[in-house]
């Protein structure tokens, strides 16, 4: 390596993004760790929530094992999701929300099968659905499964 080489390129492995490699000060730094992929949620813009698909059993009630084909097609209408973030403007309008907010960051609730838009993240599968999607608050999402 010359001395160029040394001075630009990172002492740790890292994944780096960027479109010059003869200015990696621009670059972005993929993460790591899972506690460095977790502070990559978006935060989700206007009246939108950001919610988490939560696992689907790997067994069905009887003790067999689901296909891939099945577990991804409940992932895909599951009517579940897990609020992680709710955006500046989600239910501030009080004409449409009069008694105030449906639902709070850390609540299971039931939307619409396909609500929102789908983005995976490193793996993991989110919605951001806007706020007037959601249509119930549920203590203990284990056992509800679309109709």
């Amino acid at each position: 390596m010359t001395d160029v080489e040394d001075k630009t390129l990172p002492s740790t492995p890292e994944f780096l993004i960027a479109t010059d490699v003869n200015n990696l000060n621009d670059a972005t730094v993929l993460p790591d760790t899972a506690e460095r992929k977790a502070t990559q949620l978006p935060d989700p813009a206007g009246y939108r929530l950001l919610c988490a698909i939560p696992e689907v059993e790997e067994k069905t009630a009887g003790g067999l094992f689901k296909a891939d084909e099945t577990k991804r097609f409940e992932e895909l209408t599951t009517p579940v999701l897990f609020v992680l973030k709710i955006g500046p403007d989600a239910f501030k309008d009080e004409k449409r929300f009069p008694t105030g907010p449906y639902c709070k960051e850390g609540d299971f609730i039931l939307t619409r099968p396909h609500a929102g838009s789908r983005v995976k993240i490193h793996g993991r599968e989110f919605r951001l659905i806007n706020d007037d999607s959601v249509e119930a608050v549920v203590e203990d999402p284990r056992g509800i499964s679309r109709g």
